[in-house]
């Protein structure tokens, strides 16, 4: 990783991604959606066959917090998670290629503006040129202002012209049925 306060998630950052996914479903406005569980990420994240991967930031040596590691009794100090980014791998058909689909980046209010949203994305496409993926992808709220202007400053660019489709609850139900 370019950046020492960023580095891939570890099973005892868990929890802590894991109240950040609340955090950011409490921001985009959408909290009565979000139902995620340590479990389940921690599944995801470490089970027999990880589909989705992530890097956490880090404030840096100033702020450590104590962590139970596993398979270790003593516990260590961690610099504490401020900010994380989750991923799993796409592919286009048109490049064939994976690419990364970002579904969360999300840094703590106190801590916007140190460089870390960039630097998560930094680490995100350094990932995917070393993997030669084609891309790295993400959707935003069309109301996140500080967000898009974010993003284009890095140079993506808006996919005008697709419009995310969403099959879940009782239509994907339906669906899997044949009575949709």
């Amino acid at each position: 990783m370019p950046d020492p306060r960023i580095r891939p998630i570890a099973p005892a950052d868990v929890p802590a991604v894991t109240q950040m996914v609340y955090d950011l479903a409490e921001y985009e406005r959408l909290r009565e959606q979000c139902h995620l569980t340590v479990d389940q990420l921690r599944a995801a994240l470490f089970g027999p066959q990880p589909a989705l991967f992530g890097l956490v930031a880090t404030q840096g040596a100033g702020d450590m917090v104590r962590v139970g590691i596993v398979d270790e009794p003593a516990e260590a100090a961690l610099p504490a998670i401020v900010g994380y980014a989750l991923y799993f791998l796409n592919f286009s058909t048109w490049e064939g290629a994976h690419g990364i689909y970002l579904e969360d980046v999300y840094v703590r209010p106190d801590h916007r503006g140190s460089g870390l949203g960039k630097a998560l994305l930094v680490a995100l496409a350094e990932i995917a040129a070393d993997g030669g993926f084609a891309r790295v992808e993400w959707s935003v709220l069309d109301w996140n202002t500080p967000s898009i202007e974010f993003y284009r400053l890095l140079g993506a660019v808006a996919m005008d012209g697709w419009t995310v489709f969403r099959l879940s609850g009782p239509a994907l139900e339906r669906t899997a049925r044949g009575t949709g």
